[in-house]
Order: structure tokens, then sequence, then C-alpha cells
């Protein structure tokens, strides 16, 4: 008798996440005809992938909790949604928090970038979804623009990967500039923001509070682990291209939301001016002893990013929700102390410092005081008195999340321990 053994065998996350990816399709296929079956199989595949990543390394249990709510959250809202893909919607939001769960869990320059594609694509069909049909030509605006974000980001890595081994200081430059270029697409970064006003003014609320939150969390760390690992001697100089990239979304998008009179096209701004925030902790690199600081800072903003675009979209879709989350959400985004909002600003300034780019502190203090009047409106006009429904559940549910880093600093010591194996990609 033939003994047959495997070539290596399967640790129990990896076993965990295959589990979770079956799951997650044979559910999906079935949810065109039981729609709750999608949802049941996306909510038990975001928990075995979120039990996966913390067995392997308890370390991510700061990270991958903060994911965790935001993916339940998103599913959640998905019950306000009558579409055509119900059911199928579940099971691409559930595909978008197992690679946002599992990103850091990967030092593999294939895989990471699998990673970029796996998150973007579901968008493609979110995006279209809403009541009464596929809304097309929203869709093609915003496919167009991810299809050409996609192309910019992977060529601009493989390049970059390529000058680590054989350094070139024109590709270098090169891969930089595309790979930045293709994450602004992405995210929404000025001047390459074209799409965000228009999708997030004609698309439904409920995917746009997806793809404003769980789907920018992916592209910021993939390119902070891509920029970091690749880093040369042009770093330095380059990095100024990226800062005033930062500086030109923060301004582009805070005055694109002042003088903006819908609620979907003032979040589309302050879409492109938070994204901006975020993109100013890439000139870290510059100074990597200190890159704890920058990811630290990104990673609140763009979780304090995404339970405010949660709390406000489905705040629109309901044509209002409960008065004082709306303006504790608002007084996040502002940075008020002590919610995240505040803190994120504070690390991303503190690395900014350490960076020495004085000049782009002081613009993003600026901003921040711009952004007060718009943020304040927007939630004195979504305001109203509180009924016991599911919009406001999930905003009190975005508000428990940016009240949550007042507490210890359990969430900064755990970023600090991530942040020592994000730069040791194998290329």
């Amino acid at each position: 008798m033939m003994n047959f053994t495997l070539p290596y065998s399967l640790s129990m996350p990896m076993v965990m996440l295959l589990g979770a990816v079956v799951i997650l399709s044979v559910c999906s296929a079935f949810a065109v005809k039981y729609r709750n079956l999608g949802l049941v199989g996306a909510v038990v595949a975001i928990l075995l992938g979120f039990g996966g990543v913390t067995l392997d390394n308890p370390n991510l249990v700061y990270y991958t909790g903060f994911v965790l709510v935001i993916s339940l959250v998103n599913l959640a809202s998905l019950r306000a949604l009558k579409s055509a893909i119900q059911g199928v919607d579940y099971g691409l939001v559930g595909l978008m928090a197992l690679v946002t769960l599992y990103i850091f869990t990967t030092q593999d320059l294939a895989m990471i970038l699998a990673a970029f594609v796996l998150v973007s694509v579901p968008t493609y069909i979110l995006v279209m979804a809403r009541e009464g049909g596929a809304n097309v030509e929203v869709g093609i605006k915003y496919i167009t623009f991810m299809v050409l974000a996609t192309i910019l980001f992977l060529i601009g890595a493989v390049i970059l990967a390529y000058t680590k081994n054989a350094f070139n200081g024109l590709l270098y430059i090169l891969g930089y500039v595309m790979l930045v270029l293709g994450l602004s697409i992405e995210v929404g970064v000025a001047p390459l923001h074209e799409w965000v006003p228009d999708v997030f003014a004609s698309a439904d609320p409920i995917p746009l509070s997806i793809i404003a939150s769980l789907a920018k969390i992916v592209p910021f760390v993939i390119a902070l682990k891509i920029l970091l690992a690749t880093a040369s001697e042009l770093t330095i100089s380059i990095t100024l291209f990226t800062a005033v990239l930062a500086a030109i979304s923060m301004f582009t998008g805070n005055i694109g939301a002042l003088t903006s009179k819908e609620p979907g096209r003032i979040l589309a701004y302050s879409t492109v001016a938070n994204m901006g925030y975020v993109l100013a902790c890439v000139v870290v690199i510059v100074k990597p002893q200190y890159f704890y600081f920058a990811l630290t800072g990104a990673l609140l903003m763009l979780f304090a990013n995404a339970a405010g675009k949660i709390g406000f979209f489905n705040a629109i879709k309901n044509k209002g929700a409960f008065s004082p989350l709306m303006y504790l959400l608002a007084f996040s985004f502002i940075g008020l102390p002590p919610l995240m909002g505040f803190w994120g600003k504070l690390f991303i300034l503190f690395t900014l410092v350490k960076a020495e780019y004085v000049w782009l502190v002081a613009l993003m203090v600026i901003n921040s005081a711009i952004s007060v009047p718009y943020y304040l409106r927007l939630a004195r006009e979504l305001g109203v008195g509180w009924k016991p429904d599911l919009v406001n559940y999930i905003c009190l549910v975005a508000v428990i999340i940016i009240l949550i880093t007042f507490l210890p600093d359990w969430f900064f010591r755990g970023v600090e321990v991530i942040a020592q194996s994000v730069g040791g990609i194998v290329i």
C-alpha cells in the first residue's frame, strides 16, 4: 500500500484562511437565491479570518479588531440595499475583509500585489449596485480610473522591485512616481481625483460607504511596505513629489467640500482631503526609524475615515441619523481630542516633524481649520431625532470606533510590533 504525503503541512491559520475562502465562495454562489446565506457565509468567513490571523500573530489583534468591526458594520449596512446582486454583495465585502485582515501576514511581493487587485476588483461591481438596476454610467467611469490605477501601481511596484536588485536611478524614480500616481488614483488623491466627486454624488450611498472605508486600507499599507523595502539614496529627493501631492490634495479636498452643497459631494471632497493627510505619511521613508509613528497615524486616520464615512453615508441613505452621533463623527474628522481623528492627525504631524517637512505640518493644520465649517454643516443637515432603526445603530457603532482610542495606548504598542516587519518584503 502506497503512502501519500503532502510536500509541506498547512499551518492552522492557513487552514482557517482556506476554510474561510471555501465558505465564502459556496455561500456566495447560493446567495443569489438565498440572500441571507450570503450574509451568514461572509460573517463566518470574516470571523475565521480574524481568528486565523490573531492565532498566527497575536500582536495583530489591535489592527484586525478594527478591521473586523468595520467589515461587520459594512455587512450590516448592506441590509438597506436592494439591488440585483443582493446576496453576492456580502461575498464581495467578505473577500475584501479577508484580504485586509491578512495584508500584514505576508512579505511576498506577488501576494502583496495580488492583495491590491483582490481589494480593488470587488468595488467595480459594488459601485454599480443600486435599487432598480445597475448604475452603468457610474460604473464605467469608476472602472476606467481603477484599471488605470491598478496598471500604474503594479508596473511601478515591479520596477521598484527590479531596482532593489539592480539599481538604476532613472528606473527608481520612474517606479516611485508610477506607484504613487497609481495609489493616488485608486484612493482619490488630488489632482488625480477626477472620478471621486461624480461617483460619490451619483452612486448609491451604501456601496460608497464600503468603497470609502474598507477599500482604502490595503492600498496604503501595500504602498508603505513596498516604498520602505525599496528605499534608496534617491528617496530623500523624490519624497518631495509625494509631499506636494499630499498638500494639493488637502487644499483641493477641503476647499471643494467647503464650496459644495450636496452631502455626497461634500463627503467626496472630504475623502480627497483625508487621503492627502494619509499620503503625507509616505515621507517618513526618509527616516525609517520613525516608521512606527507614521504607520500608527495612517491606520488611525484610515479607521477614523472609515467610521465617519460609514456613519455619514448611511445617514444620507436614511435621510438623517441621530444628531449627537453626527456631530461626534464630524468632530472626529475635524480632529477634536480625544476622538480617533485627533490621534491620527497628531501622529502624522509628529511624523512630518521628524521627517523635516515642517512646511507640510503648517499646511495640514491650516487645512484642518478649513474643514471645520463644512463638517459642522454636514452634521447639522443630516442630524435628526433618535429612532431605533438599523442606521442609528450603525452610526452608534461608528461613534464607538472613534471613541475607543481614548482608552490606554494598547493600539500604539501593537502597531509598533507590526511596524518591525513591514519593510521585510521578499523581492
